[in-house]
């Protein structure tokens, strides 16, 4: 399904780019002599014995830019007017009008009140700001340079959540149903242990006036110790920190794709290319998307018209857990609905209910996860096995106790209730209506499968056996394939199939039909942007506004006179509405158009060395030789140039989906793209079909990720050299980690990847790719959807797809804003249920009415709780799920404890056709299904 949503002053001119410079006087500069700071110790941060002497001029500096900025208050208020004054204050509005769109209580009145006199202008909203009011009420204008980034504290936690977060999520991957851990995790856990890293490591008593952590040695403590704790201490834990520990998470986090091809050859091809192979295969697949992504930033990430709006979320919670650093009082604590229990309380407790709930559905009573009690009354009634059954029916009966089911498609606590609607909207449409309907008609021979399987069938009704139509090679053998069978998919397979063919073709249509405007206007300012870069402008000196007087000359004056306009429009904002939401309501089309040059993010990056594009392009080409070897070498099957075909693919792609993404958090997917063309192109090679897949697909997808990450580090004014460097080593880790743990796997969980697997590792996710390997890469598209095939009709699909979101546009275009035809998203309703298989029924509609609860009935009747604890309540339940299903397995089920443990909540749940599946027409013993003759 697609996914949906999801600084500080520094001392000086140069934080904001709002002051002027200020004049040293000679005794200052005197006292200053031969100890200025690089910009190289800026980017990496502040490293062991240089603490004392940067320590030392921060002081000075800090002391003496305080007299320097009062004086030049009042210059600048003498010089001109209220311009300068205002530049000087920070903005209230920041943070308002958030909570309602992303979830996320910020809270308005983050700064003093703005006077009348000094309502023009505002350092933390400058003229050059983005000109969209979600980016203005979550990223900071300005930067903090004081900042430390490059320390030990955030090496280690970003390691420590690379190892544990990739680890995890690749061994919850092979179970179903599984849990996903997601960098909010880390995000939230990551701050207080930053906070206590700080506590053990930094002594306050002899604590420098700037927290640089510059430490004398305490009486009694060894010199090599307090050496040691100096380094590890430096600095103090601060949002760039937390922003790269948590890019590092984003990087790690996700299994990697090549380790679904890895389990398909090992377990379904019953190939072993050993784990030199495996290990070549990961890296070079997630690191070519990297590549792609630095290579293009000058289109994807530099430009303010691309706003990436899934690292708004991120963003948010960053300013609102590190307020302090802004000098801003935390209202943590602050009431919500009456709840005063603090957000870190508040997760701990519900992370101690999650994790001791889940022995029971996950361990001592599993009927409370797989709640299919209508079939118990009727346990051989295949009608009510198909629509009330969890694990091979349509799940009409949306009951469960078990996280774990609930939230199999993502968290249903962070999807916007209108999202929720659109998912439930195709499940109830296409799964509860048409195929129940398609079933018990039998078409496509559907009556002689289950209505809901991941597996595909013989014509004898039992799961397909792949080994009886390949070579000794791991080639199609078309002869035996005639004397076995065609292929048969149950009928929401079917579906599934016409509907992400139809999903493909409504990405395209929806995003040109709303958003085709915004894309064409944005793409020429960034062309504008980039032929400005081109002139060398971005490895140039930083260029901060010098001062008032010269604004004019750095920003186009059409600007200037839309920001006068916007802050008069903020200043008759009427009581109760936000001052962002009115700004945007006013001015934000006309602001879009005013803006020509760099915003206000990139004027400030300019500060920081930029990562060169050799680096990428020498990455690029170690990753590419190492893609050669690997295709060339073992036996996948795939030329050369077929991967250079699947890179091609990706490269055309790229931006244009990536522009699409950067704009309306619509993603375009090219995994069936890359089927299509590799089993075209090169039919009958399942192997290679994989392989081409990932090469094309999942470069394209975490290229786009990587991008996402890149943004997030560009608002939160992160070195680009260091995020190079953190995003490839959190990479590399994460890859040969989840190698480590698949292998592991392999070798001790017992019978996994089949149906007798111990704990329900029965590898869903890779299931269901190998079924598409062998339709697409095996037997052949031209065997399935050419003119002979059985599911041709399924191409119209792609039409239908096109038209729709035509015709819904058409009659809401000329709408207002909450009407019902813009809330309605095509490629949402049609992408939803094509997680079944290997979902079912019951992970949809237990997932929509949870959605409902939080995020539509509470929401209106409690919005503060909403906002100030649903992430935490999404993000405590799936970390309790997970801690508890990892102790469960590792305590309980891998030594074998629970052998044998049998009571009526193990088995009732199982006695029916339910669980064993059953077909609606069996096929008699020495007789089959299906055409008679081979076309």
């Amino acid at each position: 399904m697609t996914a949906l949503l999801r600084s500080s002053p520094a001392a000086g001119m140069s934080s904001y780019g709002a002051l002027p410079p200020i004049p040293i006087d000679s005794e200052y500069a005197s006292s200053l002599e031969g100890e200025s700071v690089s910009d190289e110790e800026i980017d990496q941060g502040h490293e062991g014995e240089e603490e004392d002497r940067v320590g030392q001029e921060d002081r000075l500096y800090v002391e003496r830019d305080q007299e320097c900025v009062d004086g030049a208050k009042s210059r600048m208020r003498k010089r001109s007017g209220v311009m300068g004054a205002e530049m000087l204050r920070p903005s209230r509005a920041l943070g308002e009008g958030l909570g309602e769109g992303l979830g996320i209580g910020i809270g308005p009145g983050l700064g003093p009140e703005v006077t009348e006199e000094e309502e023009q202008y505002d350092e933390s909203d400058p003229p050059d700001n983005s000109p969209y009011a979600e980016v203005r009420a979550t990223v900071l204008a300005s930067d903090d340079i004081s900042l430390s980034i490059n320390t030990p504290r955030m090496w280690f936690l970003s390691i420590l959540f690379s190892l544990i977060g990739s680890a995890t999520n690749l061994f919850f991957s092979l179970r179903y149903p599984s849990i996903s851990i997601t960098p909010v995790i880390a995000l939230l856990l990551a701050h207080p242990l930053g906070l206590l890293w700080d506590s053990f490591f930094h002594d306050s008593g002899n604590e420098d006036p700037n927290g640089l952590g510059v430490n004398k040695p305490l009486p009694g403590v060894g010199e090599r110790w307090m050496k040691v704790r100096r380094w590890l201490g430096q600095g103090k834990w601060n949002r760039k920190e937390h922003c790269c520990v948590y890019i590092s998470s984003n990087v790690s986090f996700g299994f990697a794709f090549a380790t679904d091809v890895i389990v398909e050859q090992t377990h379904f091809y019953n190939q072993n290319p050993g784990v030199m192979y495996q290990i070549l295969l990961t890296l070079s697949t997630q690191i070519l998307g990297y590549t792609f992504a630095g290579l293009t930033r000058q289109w994807l990430v530099y430009p303010g018209g691309m706003i990436w709006p899934s690292t708004l979320a991120s963003t948010a919670m960053f300013t609102t857990l590190h307020r302090e650093e802004n000098g801003k009082a935390t209202k943590e604590n602050e009431p919500a609905n009456g709840w005063t229990i603090t957000r870190y309380n508040f997760f701990i407790v519900v992370f101690l209910v999650s994790f001791f709930w889940y022995f029971f559905p996950g361990l001592l009573a599993p009927f409370l996860s797989y709640f299919n009690v209508i079939t118990w009354f009727a346990p051989k009634n295949v009608v009510v096995a198909n629509l009330f059954g969890v694990t091979s029916g349509l799940g009409m009966f949306p009951l469960t106790f078990d996280w774990a089911q609930i939230s199999y498609t993502g968290s249903p606590l962070l999807t916007p209730f209108w999202a929720a609607m659109n998912v439930v909207m195709g499940l109830m449409v296409v799964m509860w209506i048409i195929a129940p309907i398609m079933y018990y008609k039998n078409y496509l021979f559907a009556a002689y499968m289950p209505v809901v399987s991941s597996v595909v069938f013989d014509n004898t009704g039992k799961p397909y056996d792949v080994t009886k139509i390949l070579t000794k090679d791991f080639l199609f053998d078309e002869d035996a394939y005639k004397r076995y069978s065609r292929v048969f998919m149950p009928i929401t397979y079917v579906l599934s199939y016409g509907l992400q063919f139809a999903a493909l073709a409504a990405l395209v249509t929806q995003t040109i039909c709303w958003h085709g405007k915004d894309i064409v206007r944005q793409w020429k300012r960034s062309r504008r942007e980039t032929r400005a870069w081109g002139t060398g402008a971005v490895d140039g000196a930083y260029a901060p506004i010098p001062d008032s007087t010269a604004l004019p000359a750095i920003i186009n004056p059409a600007v200037l006179e839309a920001y006068k306009q916007r802050k008069k429009s903020m200043k008759q904002t009427p009581p109760g509405l936000s001052r962002h939401r009115r700004r945007s309501l006013v001015d934000e089309r006309a602001l879009i158009d005013l803006m020509e040059g760099e915003d206000v993010h990139m004027r400030l990056m300019r500060r920081y060395k930029e990562a060169p594009t050799s680096w990428y392009l020498m990455t690029f080409g170690v990753m590419l030789v190492v893609g050669i070897f690997v295709v060339e070498y073992y036996p996948v099957h795939l030329p050369w140039y077929g991967l250079l075909l699947a890179l091609g693919i990706c490269g055309v792609f790229f931006v244009p989906i990536g522009i699409v993404m950067a704009i309306t958090n619509q993603q375009s997917s090219l995994y069936l793209v890359c089927q299509l063309v590799c089993g075209t192109v090169f039919p009958g090679r399942p192997v290679a079909n994989m392989v081409f897949v990932t090469y094309g697909y999942i470069t394209s997808t975490q290229g786009l990720k990587f991008s996402s990450d890149l943004k997030l580090g560009h608002y939160m004014k992160i070195p680009p050299r260091l995020l190079f460097s953190i995003q490839i080593v959190a990479t590399i880790i994460s890859s040969l980690t989840q190698i480590g743990v698949l292998n592991w796997m392999f070798a001790n969980v017992r019978g996994i990847c089949t149906s007798e697997a111990v704990n329900g590792f029965i590898c869903p996710i890779a299931r269901v790719h190998f079924n598409g390997s062998i339709l697409w890469g095996l037997v052949g598209p031209g065997k399935f959807f050419g003119k002979e095939g059985m599911y041709r009709p399924l191409l119209w699909g792609f039409l239908a797809g096109a038209a729709a979101p035509v015709a819904v546009w058409v009659m809401g275009r000329k709408s207002k804003k909450g009407s019902v035809w813009r809330m309605i998203n095509l490629p949402v309703v049609f992408g939803s249920v094509s997680w079944i298989p290997p979902a079912t029924g019951i992970n949809f509609s237990s997932w929509a009415i949870v959605c409902y609860i939080f995020n539509r009935a509470l929401r209106r009747r409690a919005t503060a709780w909403t906002e100030k604890y649903n992430m935490i309540l999404s993000a405590a339940l799936d970390a309790g799920l997970a801690f508890s299903l990892l102790v469960i397995f590792f305590a309980f089920i891998y030594p074998g404890w629970m052998d044998g443990f049998k009571w009526w909540g193990t088995e009732v749940y199982k006695q029916g056709c339910d669980w064993q599946a059953c077909p609606l027409i069996k096929v008699p013993e020495g007789e089959h299904f299906g055409p008679d003759k081979w076309q």
